[in-house]
C-alpha cells in the first residue's frame, strides 16, 4: 500500500520541481534548488510544499506551495502565518502562492491578500491565487507539467473522456508517474460516471483512502453535512435564515457545528443564536 506521501502535495512537486516553480512564479528563469520541511512547531499539513528557488535576478527565494482541496474563509490568515513563518525560519523572501483544487461554495469569495487593521496597525500579505479550474488542460501536456497530470480531469477542457485517457496514457508511461493512475481515477470521478471511469483505468480504493486529498473530502462531506443539519434546524424553528448566518456557518468545523447545534436547540431566538456565534 503506497504511504501518503506517495500521492500527496510534496510527491507531486517532487517530480519536476523546476517546471512546478516556473509556473507558479510565471518566471521561466527559476530553478528549483530543495523542498524544504515545512513543519512548524506544533503546525504540520500535508498539503504545504516549501521550495527554496533562485533566478539570477532575486537570488535565493521560498516559493510556499498551499495546495488546498477547496478554498475556506480562513485562508488568507493562513497564507499570512505561513509566510512569516517560513520567512523567519529560513531567513529568505517568500512568495507564497495558494493553489485551489475544486471550486468553492458559491457563499465564498476567493481573495488573494490578507489584510487587518487594528488600534491603527495594518497587518497586510498578499499571495497568488491559482485555481485549477481556470487552468486550461492542454498545458500539462505542452509545457509539460507532470506534476498536473492527477487533477487534468478538473482542469478547463481536462473533463471529456479522451483527454482523460490521454492524461492516464502519460501516466502509465513512465515508472516514476504510474502510481499516480488512483489520484487520476479519483478527481475523474468528478466529471465523469464511476463505471466510466473504472472501465478506462485503475481504482485503487485502498491508495486513494491513504491520500490526503480523500481523507480531506470524507472530512469535509462530515462537515457539509452537519452544516445542512444545522441550517434545517434553524430554518424550521425561526424561518428564513439570513444569508450572512450562512455564510458565518461555512468556517466552522465539526466539533463548532455541534455545539451551535446545541445552542441552536436551546435558544429563543434567531437573534440570540446569532449572538452567540459572534462569540
Amino acid at each position: 500500500m503506497a504511504k501518503v506521501a506517495d500521492i500527496g502535495s510534496k510527491r507531486l512537486i517532487n517530480l519536476a520541481p523546476d517546471a512546478w516553480v516556473q509556473w507558479v512564479t510565471q518566471r521561466p528563469e527559476v530553478v528549483a534548488k530543495e523542498i524544504l520541511g515545512s513543519e512548524f512547531q506544533w503546525i504540520s499539513r500535508e498539503t504545504d510544499v516549501l521550495v527554496k528557488a533562485y533566478s539570477a535576478t532575486h537570488g535565493d527565494f521560498l516559493v510556499l506551495n498551499e495546495l488546498q482541496l477547496r478554498y475556506t474563509a480562513q485562508m488568507p490568515l493562513r497564507m499570512r502565518a505561513y509566510t512569516a513563518l517560513a520567512q523567519e525560519r529560513y531567513r529568505l523572501p517568500t512568495y507564497p502562492v495558494l493553489i485551489n483544487i475544486l471550486p468553492p461554495p458559491p457563499t465564498l469569495t476567493i481573495v488573494n491578500s490578507y489584510e487587518q487593521e487594528f488600534l491603527g496597525l495594518r497587518a497586510i500579505q498578499d499571495y497568488r491565487v491559482i485555481n485549477l479550474w481556470e487552468i486550461d488542460a492542454e498545458i500539462v501536456f505542452q509545457q509539460p507539467l507532470p506534476s498536473l497530470l492527477p487533477f487534468v480531469p478538473i482542469l478547463r477542457g481536462g473533463g471529456e473522456v479522451s483527454v482523460v485517457q490521454r492524461a492516464l496514457q502519460t501516466l502509465r508511461a513512465d515508472a516514476q508517474l504510474n502510481q499516480l493512475e488512483s489520484l487520476l481515477a479519483f478527481f475523474a470521478s468528478f466529471v465523469l460516471d464511476t463505471p466510466l471511469v473504472q472501465q478506462i483505468m485503475r481504482w485503487d480504493m485502498a491508495v486513494l483512502r491513504e491520500s490526503p486529498w480523500y481523507q480531506e473530502i470524507e472530512q469535509r462531506g462530515i462537515q457539509q453535512g452537519a452544516r445542512r443539519q444545522l441550517i434545517r434546524v434553524l430554518e424550521q424553528r425561526f424561518g428564513e435564515i439570513p444569508h450572512e448566518v450562512e455564510v458565518r456557518l461555512e468556517g466552522k468545523n465539526v466539533e463548532q457545528l455541534e455545539t451551535l447545534m446545541d445552542s441552536a436547540i436551546a435558544v429563543s431566538s434567531l437573534d440570540e443564536f446569532v449572538v452567540i456565534l459572534s462569540t
